[in-house]
Parts: structure tokens; sequence; C-alpha cells
């Protein structure tokens, strides 16, 4: 389907949905590979075409430029084949960072990566984890809010320390499905006041929050959050998404959002897509 090449404000029955240009960080999948097995998704003797998941890759870079969006680049490194999942490294708020404490020994040099990349690129409020926490693998920024994931990789009291890392009001929310391992599989962000989310996924009093919290809420069937359909990215009005949630794709359109969906089926096949592949930077 065609791109749309800038930023811009569309009008339909839903209302006014504003895009708003983002700041994205991204790793390259140079060296992805299923080098062992961390989350329900990832099944090692299912083959990976390399190649492929570089072009799938390439092509969401790609899809962030032609929106209008800031794409940076951090460097890969050889022995760390889930550094492409960027999202998990830290989450980055009013110019403030807080990193990455990674719960899989697997994963746990990409803090130091992303830590120097940070120092590098002059962001100087920089915040260590006393507790394991996978960055925007479980915080979700919606409006003045910080939705926070636990029950399978982040321990609640990083949570506490966000809050006080930030000053903004964290809300815990509970996860029950390892396949929904992280709260970026489950839920995202449409907008600084609503979301989209896999009921399924949480216990009862989370989905209880939600439902307080969101009434308008987006909600997804089973279909899509097993193609990561929740693992979205949106800027208010496009909405970056995996091409196989074709259910949820529908819903958006009725709401008046414009999905972009793009296909990273290679990805997937180590638990993440469009939003694991997406740090957001903001100043």
């Amino acid at each position: 389907m065609p791109l749309p090449v800038s930023i811009h404000t569309a009008r339909t029955d839903a209302g006014t949905r504003r895009a708003r240009r983002r700041s994205y960080l991204m790793c390259p999948p140079t060296y992805f590979r299923l080098a062992y097995e961390i989350n329900p998704w990832m099944d090692r003797s299912i083959p990976v075409d390399s190649d492929r998941a570089v072009r799938q890759w390439e092509i969401l870079r790609q899809v962030y430029i032609d929106l209008g969006h800031e794409v940076r680049l951090v460097a890969p490194e050889p022995d760390l084949p889930d550094m492409v999942f960027a999202a998990n490294a830290a989450l980055v708020l009013d110019g403030r960072v807080f990193g990455a404490r990674f719960r899989n020994v697997e994963r746990a040099r990409e803090s130091a990566v992303y830590k120097a990349w940070f120092a590098a690129a002059g962001f100087d409020s920089f915040r260590e984890p006393m507790h394991v926490n996978e960055g925007e693998g479980d915080f979700v920024v919606v409006g003045d809010l910080i939705l926070a994931g636990t029950g399978f990789r982040t321990d609640p009291q990083a949570h506490s320390e966000v809050q006080e890392h930030f000053g903004r009001p964290v809300v815990e929310l509970q996860l029950t499905d390892p396949r929904y391992y992280h709260l970026d599989t489950a839920l995202f962000a449409l907008d600084d006041n609503n979301v989209a989310y896999y009921p399924a996924a949480f216990t009862p009093g989370s989905r209880a929050v939600l439902e307080r919290l969101f009434p308008d809420a987006i909600t997804a069937e089973t279909a899509d959050a097993e193609v990561f359909g929740l693992n979205s990215v949106s800027d208010g009005h496009h909405v970056v998404i995996e091409a196989a949630a074709t259910g949820l794709i529908e819903r958006l359109h009725r709401h008046g959002y414009q999905p972009i969906p793009v296909d990273l089926s290679e990805l997937r096949k180590a638990g993440g897509a469009v939003k694991c592949c997406t740090l957001e930077i903001r100043l």
C-alpha cells in the first residue's frame, strides 16, 4: 500500500486524529538469529532467514522516515542477537533516561551498549536501575501516566524507581499469559488519552483498571494478539502494525486511525515485532 509522506491531521467520523512527529532509536538486525530460547515464541528448531529479517526491518525504518519521524541508530554487537529489540533497553521521558536491567543473562550485556549510546548522544541524566526492568517492554507512556507491566520480566520494585525518576504516576498492570511476557506485547498507546489492548493477557483486577482508565479503548481478539498486533507504534494518527493483525487493522480504521501494515514475520520468531524494534526518545 502507498505510504504517506508527511505528518498530517485527518478528520474522521471518530473526530480529529492528530499525528505528532516522534524520535525513535532503532538497531539494525545485522546479527539477528535464534541463539537461545527465553520466551515461549522462541524455537531454535524453526529456521530464521536473517537476510529477510534485515529487509523487513529496513522497511519498518523507512516507514517511520516516510511518515516524517526521526530515526536514530545504535550499532549492533555481534554477540547480542536481540539488540534489534531496542524498546527493551530504556525508558526515555522528558529527556531523562531510565536504563534497563535484563532478567535473562543472555541479554544482560545489551544494557551497557545502550547506556554508552545515550552518553555519546549527550543524554546526561541516566539512571542505572537497581531492580530488573526491561524498558519500554514493560513501560508504556500514555499522556501523563506510565503504565507498568509485571508478572514475567519487570520487578514491581522497578515501578517505584520509575515513578521517583520521572515524577509521573505509575499504574501497575499484572500480566498472566507467558506468551505476553512484556506489556508491549499486549497493549500500546494510541495517543495521549487512549490505548489498545488484549484483555485476556491481564488479571481481572488489571482489566478493571484499564476499563476504568480507558473506557473507549480498542480491544483486540486472540488471533490479532497472537501475531503481535498489540506490539504496535502510534503517532496519534498513523499506527504502524504487524500486517498479519488484520482484524485489529480493521478496528483501527473504524476508529479513525490510519494503520500502516508491515511484515515482521522473521523477527516475530524471537518474540518481537514493531514496537519491540522501536524505542521512543521523548525530549
